[in-house]
C-alpha cells in the first residue's frame, strides 16, 4: 500500500510478559501498521460505534476486540474492566490513549481510563510511538500519500515504577515517553 515500515524497539519485548501496549494515534491505517510492527497477540480496546461498521465490525468481533463507549462513563468503566480480566488472563491489551485519530498531526492529551486500567489490572505499559502515517493518511482524507512509517517501540514501564503515582502523574508520564519516541 506504499507504506515503507521501519520498526526500533523490539528487543524491548519479552514475549512472556502481558503488557497494556499504547502509544499515539495518527491514522485510519495504524490498525494496519500497530499489529505489523509488534509481533504480539493483542487484543484491541475500540470505539463501541466500530462495531456497527460494515466488515470491520465483524472482524473486530471476530478478533475479540473490546467495545468502549466514551461517552458513558459507566459502560466504558465495564469495558475498561473487561479489559482487565484479559491482561490477567495473560493476554496484551492495546489502546490507544487519545481516543482519536489526530486532525493536526500533532499528540492530543489522553483519556484517564487507560490509566485507570494499567493500575487496577497492575500492568507494565509497552509504549509506543508511530509517525508518517499522518502524512500517509490523515482522517476524512481519501488520498494516500506513500512514504516512510516508523514505530518506535520503547523500553517498558514496569507497574512498580508507576504504582504510587496518582492517574493523572501516570497519563503525563506516559504522554512524556511516547513524545520523545515520536521525536526519534
Amino acid at each position: 500500500m506504499g507504506i515503507k515500515l521501519v520498526v526500533t524497539g523490539r528487543e524491548h519485548i519479552r514475549p512472556d510478559q502481558a503488557y497494556l501496549i499504547m502509544g499515539n494515534h495518527q491514522s485510519l491505517f495504524d490498525i494496519f501498521v500497530i499489529p505489523a510492527a509488534i509481533p504480539l497477540c493483542f487484543i484491541g480496546v475500540e470505539a463501541a460505534y466500530h462495531f456497527s461498521l460494515p466488515v470491520w465490525g465483524y472482524l473486530i468481533r471476530k478478533w475479540g476486540c473490546i467495545p468502549i463507549e466514551r461517552n458513558n462513563l459507566e459502560n466504558a468503566i465495564l469495558s475498561l474492566e473487561m479489559a482487565k480480566k484479559t491482561l490477567l488472563s495473560g493476554m496484551n491489551i492495546g489502546i490507544l490513549p487519545e481516543g482519536h485519530r489526530t486532525l493536526t498531526g500533532e499528540i492530543a492529551p489522553f483519556k484517564k481510563g487507560p490509566f485507570h486500567l494499567a493500575k487496577d489490572a497492575t500492568a507494565d505499559i509497552l509504549p509506543f510511538a508511530t509517525t508518517g502515517l499522518f502524512n500517509y493518511h490523515r482522517k476524512a482524507s481519501l488520498i494516500l500519500r506513500p512514504g516512510k512509517v516508523t514505530v518506535n517501540i520503547g523500553k517498558p514501564i514496569p507497574y512498580d515504577t508507576f504504582k504510587d503515582l496518582s492517574v493523572e502523574e501516570t497519563r503525563q508520564k506516559l504522554f512524556d515517553t511516547i513524545s520523545k519516541l515520536s521525536q526519534q
